[in-house]
């Protein structure tokens, strides 16, 4: 004989000693393929989320500053950030008068007509907050946040990216309970 022996490979969880029970220290290797394994996966998320952002940066406008604000400026600058293909009425709903600043308020509704569609009965909303500090120097910019409807999340534009997706998901969630409801 040449000094070898006949061996079969076989894949498991945990590396097996030849009497069949995992050592410490073969369980230790499987748990550094376990943190291996889920650094690469972050570190292939974080890859794929600079890519995305390399081919489709965070949008964002210059804002106009405290001093060049009124409504209509600020109606006009939030269908700035905005713009898309889709079909959308913006209006100013009103102005809060709190301690420190003032909030306008402004509602963005959206809908997407389509040749299956073209009078649609349902519409995405989105409220925007253009907040006036009163105690800033007229050329700071002024501070914008907005939620979607029926949801509590703050996005500020050039932080968070305004996804067409968010329409789509509030319209077609708005279709499925009209269906569901017998007129």
């Amino acid at each position: 004989m040449d000094g070898t022996k006949n061996f079969q490979i076989q894949k498991t969880g945990v590396a097996q000693s030849p009497a069949g029970q995992g050592t410490d220290r073969e369980e230790d290797n499987g748990n550094v393929n376990e943190l291996a394994l889920a650094l690469v996966k972050r570190a292939v998320h974080a890859a794929l989320k600079t890519l995305e952002e390399a081919e489709q940066p965070i949008k964002n406008i210059n804002w106009i500053t405290h001093g060049e604000f009124t409504a209509e400026r600020g109606r006009k600058q939030i269908e700035e950030f905005y713009q898309d293909r889709w079909v959308h009425y913006t209006e100013f709903i009103e102005r809060e008068d709190l301690v420190h600043s003032y909030h306008y308020i402004y509602c963005v509704r959206w809908s997407a007509p389509t040749a299956n569609r073209p009078m649609l009965q349902v519409s995405a909303s989105a409220y925007f907050t253009v907040k006036i500090t009163k105690n800033k120097p007229p050329d700071m910019p002024i501070e914008v946040f907005y939620i979607f409807e029926g949801l509590s999340l703050v996005h500020r534009p050039g932080t968070t990216r305004f996804r067409e997706k968010w329409l789509r998901d509030i319209t077609e969630a708005k279709y499925i309970l009209m269906e569901s409801i017998p007129f």
